[in-house]
Parts: C-alpha cells; structure tokens; sequence
C-alpha cells in the first residue's frame, strides 16, 4: 500500500476544495492543477461533493483526486465509489479506524490530541493530520509531539495560511500543510480562478 506522502511526492500544500456546484469544484480544481498542482482534496461538506470528485476525475484525469470529512463506513464507501484516490478523516475513533483498516487506498486519519495519535499509532497509522492545527496547539504542538511519536509524521490543516505555513513546514515531523486559504469562497464565487492559481503557485514555493 502505498503511503499518503508518497502520493503527494515533493508537493508541500494539500490545496482544499469546497464548493457548492460541481462546476464550481471543476473550475477549483482546473485553476489549482494550472499552478502545478497534481493532488487535491475535496471535502465531502455539500451536496455536490461526490459529484465533484467524479467530474474531476473525468476532466482532469492525471489529477489525484482524494475526499476528506469521512466520518463513517458509509460516507467512506460512498467516496471510494466516486472514484476517491485518498481518503481523509478529520477525526479519529476506533470504530472509524477499523472502518478504514481495509481501504483499498492511502488513508490520512485526523488527530487533535496526543491521545488521538497513539490511537492511530496503535491501528498501524504513522502519517496523521492534525486538525484543527491552530486550534490544537499548532506548530509548537508538533514540535513537541516529535519528541514523543519520533516515527509519527503530520499534515496540518485548519488555520493554516500564506503567513504561517512556514512555521509548520519549518518542522522535521512535517511533510505538508493543508488549507483552503488559496481558494477562499469569495474568489469562488466572484470567478476568480487566476487568483487561485496564483496562491497555489505561491503556496509551491
């Protein structure tokens, strides 16, 4: 099986992609991949998610294309259907990690607590993201994790930004950032997908 790092390869931003249309997530997803972009996450928070990974895939087909906000065996099966490269959970327990002990593709389980990474730790997990990272300790967090889970790796998202995302990039024990900050909701709205492109390239650097 291979890793959800191996998957990302030298790609440091997990870009999030939230929208309300399937076009919408198209367009997203179309102005992140013009930046260099050759992974993305859609979280599965509206109706038109599942629909979203399937267009996605269709459109876009050298784009890896992964669902987070799993929260259960259902919502997992329904993202495998959609043709899901990944999955990504924003929390952990253990009925959702034996849900996921069979997944037949990279899984990125969500941890908040040191308790929450040994659990994982204990289902086989050594890559993790943490979530809400700003909320959940953040960078110095992390760095104090590293001492403990040596073997342990993160992704961090949430409150995540062009202004910090260094902080956390900065750590040994950090192998990508994840956030939405590239894709803000207004500039979906207002169309603006060169604006995306431009953070994500940014975001690259």
């Amino acid at each position: 099986m291979k890793t959800f790092s191996s998957l990302m390869g030298n790609q440091t931003l997990l870009p999030i992609i939230q929208a309300a249309t399937v076009e919408q997530g198209v367009n997203i997803a179309k102005a992140m991949h013009e930046a260099g972009i050759h992974l993305v996450e859609v979280v599965l928070r509206t109706e038109a998610s599942l629909d979203i990974i399937k267009q996605i895939k269709k459109e876009l087909p050298d784009l890896l294309v992964g669902a987070g906000t799993i929260l259960n065996e259902s919502i997992l099966d329904d993202a495998l259907k959609a043709g899901s490269d990944f999955i990504i959970t924003p929390a952990s327990s253990p009925t959702l990690l034996h849900a996921l002990k069979n997944c037949p593709v990279p899984v990125l389980p969500g941890v908040s607590t040191s308790a929450d990474i040994l659990l994982a730790t204990e289902f086989g997990y050594s890559e993790l993201k943490l979530f809400p990272a700003s909320l959940s300790g953040g960078s110095q967090f992390l760095k104090a994790m590293g001492s403990v889970f040596k073997s342990v790796s993160f992704c961090p998202t949430g409150g995540i930004n062009a202004n910090n995302k260094a902080d956390y990039l900065n750590l040994s024990n950090v192998f990508a950032v994840g956030g939405t900050w590239v894709a803000p909701a207004n500039w979906v709205e207002s169309q603006q997908w060169n604006l995306i492109t431009s953070a994500c390239k940014d975001a690259l650097l």
